[in-house]
């Protein structure tokens, strides 16, 4: 059996050590706020066992990673209808592009870049009684805590700046890919993307996913089949434009934010979540790219 803890410390020590710890993300005011000395990793098993270290208690702001839950959530709603209005090819650019969004006539490439994501929140708006209240419920159940809520500053401090996200909206508008009103989709997708999680509830939250759709109460939020798709996506999609690399190095579905956070999993063995602010190039956290790297390498745990 894996002295799974040892190996958390070890990797804990050696991110710590390290000097490039990647640059904040600025451009959301809220965020820029936040240490980027901050480190920590959870590593949930199917059985129920628990290893962490750091900060892995510390809430942060999720951020894209919300995407995944909410991709899940209109699954649940409206199953295959979804594809109708979203695709699901890795884009190869930038989360925020908009030039693929007007050459493929306002379908976006995949559920996970922000174009997508705006479709789905537009689907939940629809298909939810109380939107805000209801994903929010949701993903708490999925976590079995209460306590997650969003951070309110955090929604607000996107709405003054998320003037790319608006472009998006109102270019998917003009495709009729969106129902509802582009004020009322990012106002709704704003605070999906502004809920805090620490890595422990993260790993609670995305059991489901390596528990073929089964939460922590095991309840069925999703078919197997579904729980696979979403698991696929995260694959090719789940890192931006990064995504080919993510699966070569570290070889696990998993979802980044700009907050710093990473989720992965591997279906019916574990799911592990990093967070470390500082990101690289490309918008994924520095450290936690690399240490999930040294996870997988270490425990020969991964899909490949």
């Amino acid at each position: 059996m894996q002295n799974f803890q040892a190996i958390l410390d070890e990797i804990y020590i050696d991110a710590k050590n390290t000097i490039e710890k990647g640059s904040i993300a600025s451009y959301i005011p809220e965020l820029a706020h936040v240490d980027k000395t901050n480190f920590g990793i959870h590593l949930r098993t199917l059985n129920g066992s628990e290893y962490g270290v750091g900060n892995f208690e510390t809430l942060f702001s999720i951020q894209s990673i919300s995407k995944v839950l909410a991709l899940s959530k209109a699954m649940s709603l409206i199953g295959e209808a979804v594809w109708k209005r979203v695709d699901v090819e890795p884009s190869g650019h930038p989360f925020n592009q908009l030039a693929l969004l007007e050459i493929e006539n306002g379908i976006p490439r995949n559920p996970l870049i922000n174009s997508g994501a705006i479709v789905i929140a537009d689907i939940l708006l629809s298909h939810l009684k109380n939107p805000k209240e209801d994903f929010l419920n949701y993903v708490r159940d999925l976590a079995g805590d209460d306590s997650i809520n969003y951070n309110k500053s955090v929604a607000n401090s996107e709405k003054v700046t998320g003037f790319k996200n608006y472009a998006a909206a109102n270019l998917l508008k003009s495709f009729n890919n969106l129902e509802n009103t582009v004020d009322d989709v990012l106002d709704f997708y704003f605070h999906q993307c502004s809920i805090e999680m620490s890595c422990s509830q993260l790993s609670k939250a995305f059991l489901f996913l390596a528990n073929k759709g089964g939460c922590m109460k095991n309840t069925a939020h999703l078919t197997e089949s579904q729980a696979k798709r979403i698991n696929a996506i995260m694959l090719t999609c789940g890192f931006y434009d990064e995504a080919g690399e993510f699966a070569f190095e570290v070889g696990l579905p998993g979802k980044s934010g700009v907050g710093g956070g990473i989720v992965a999993l591997l279906p019916d063995h574990y799911i592990i979540s990093t967070w470390s602010p500082g990101l690289n190039k490309k918008g994924n956290s520095l450290l936690g790219m690399q240490a999930l790297e040294q996870f997988t390498t270490k425990t020969k745990l991964s899909i490949f």
